[in-house]
C-alpha cells in the first residue's frame, strides 16, 4: 500500500520503504567503494543511481510481475500495489537536507549559488541530485515512484522479519547482480592533460604517444593505432582516423584503466564483519582522490 493511497502509516509502506531504501543504499555504496576505490564522485553517484535509482527499482518490480491498481478502492485486490494519482499542488514529504544558501529572507529562494561536488555530497540526495523545493515538486505520484517504494519496502520487510543476512543477500541477488558497464559512465574533457597530471602525481614517467600501426594514410579512411607509454609500460591503446584522435582515445583508455582498478570480485565489505564467524578485517584500498576535481 503506497502512502498516496492510504496516508495512515500503520497501513502503508512508508516506514518499511525508508528502512529498505537506507539498507539498499548502504550495501550498494559499500560494494562500489570497496570494489572500485578510485571511482570519482560523479561516477559513484551515476553508478549508485544505475543500481538502485528509482527507474532501476521500478524495472525490478515490473520484472517480478508486480501489478498496480492506479485508482484503489474498497474492492481492489489486496495483492495489487495500490497507489493514487495526487492532485496538482499537493505537497509530499521529502527526506534529506536542504541547502541553507538557497533560502533568503521573506520566504523566497535564491538560485544563484554554487553547486559543487562537496555540496552535492552534503546537501543532495543519495545520487547527488538536488532535493526539490515544495513549489517545484512534481505533481502527482508516478507509477515509477510507487514501484520503487515497493522494492524498498520489500527489503525493509525482509530485514525486520527475516534478519540482516536475508536482506543483504536479497540486495546482492536482485540489485548488485545486475550488469553495469562502468566504462560508459566516464566523460573526459581533457584526457591528455589529465593523464599527464596523473603520471606526475604518481611519479611515473611522462606519458608518450607512439604509433603502433596504421593503414590507409593516403586514403579517405585512414586508421591509426596509438599507444600511450610511461617509460616501457603501456598505459593504454586507442585507434582513430587521425593521430590526434587515436592519442585521445588511448589516453581515455589509460584513465579508465586507472579509475576502474579493482582488488577483485570477492572483495570484502564492512558489513561482512557483522557475521559472528567473520575473520579479522583487512583494510581495503583507499585512493588519494580524483586527478582533476
Amino acid at each position: 500500500m503506497d502512502p498516496s493511497a492510504d496516508s495512515n502509516t500503520r497501513f502503508n509502506n512508508t516506514s518499511m520503504a525508508q528502512l529498505g531504501g537506507s539498507l539498499i543504499s548502504y550495501h550498494v555504496t559499500e560494494y562500489l567503494l570497496c570494489k572500485y576505490p578510485r571511482l570519482p564522485m560523479a561516477i559513484l553517484f551515476a553508478a549508485s543511481a544505475a543500481y538502485n535509482g528509482p527507474k532501476t527499482l521500478s524495472i525490478i518490480a515490473q520484472e517480478w510481475g508486480v501489478e498496480t491498481a492506479a485508482y484503489p478502492g474498497s474492492e481492489v485486490d489486496p495483492g495489487l500495489l495500490q497507489f493514487s494519482k495526487l492532485k496538482p499542488g499537493t505537497k509530499t514529504g521529502q527526506l534529506g537536507s536542504s541547502r541553507p544558501e538557497s533560502y533568503i529572507s521573506g520566504g523566497k529562494y535564491n538560485d544563484l549559488w554554487r553547486r559543487g561536488m562537496s555540496s552535492r555530497v552534503v546537501y543532495d540526495d543519495d545520487f547527488g541530485d538536488t532535493i526539490p523545493r515544495p513549489e517545484n515538486e512534481v505533481s502527482g505520484q508516478s507509477t515509477e515512484a510507487a514501484y520503487s517504494n515497493f522494492v524498498k519496502a520489500i527489503v525493509g520487510g525482509l530485514y525486520l522479519h527475516a534478519g540482516r543476512d536475508a536482506a543483504k543477500n536479497f540486495v546482492k541477488d536482485h540489485i548488485l547482480s545486475r550488469h553495469l558497464d562502468f566504462t560508459t559512465l566516464f566523460q573526459f574533457k581533457e584526457p591528455v592533460r589529465e593523464l599527464a597530471i596523473l603520471c606526475r602525481r604518481e611519479e611515473f614517467d611522462y606519458p608518450i604517444a607512439r604509433i603502433l600501426s596504421e593503414t590507409g594514410r593516403a586514403s579517405r579512411s585512414p586508421v591509426f593505432v596509438v599507444g600511450i607509454y610511461s617509460g616501457n609500460e603501456q598505459l593504454g591503446q586507442g585507434a582513430g582516423p587521425s593521430l590526434a584522435e587515436a592519442r585521445i582515445r588511448a589516453s581515455v583508455a589509460a584513465l579508465k584503466a586507472w579509475y576502474l582498478y579493482s582488488p577483485g570480485n570477492n572483495v570484502r565489505v564492512p558489513s561482512d564483519m557483522a557475521d559472528s564467524n567473520a575473520r579479522p578485517w583487512e583494510p581495503v584500498h583507499i585512493d588519494v582522490g580524483e586527478i582533476i576535481h
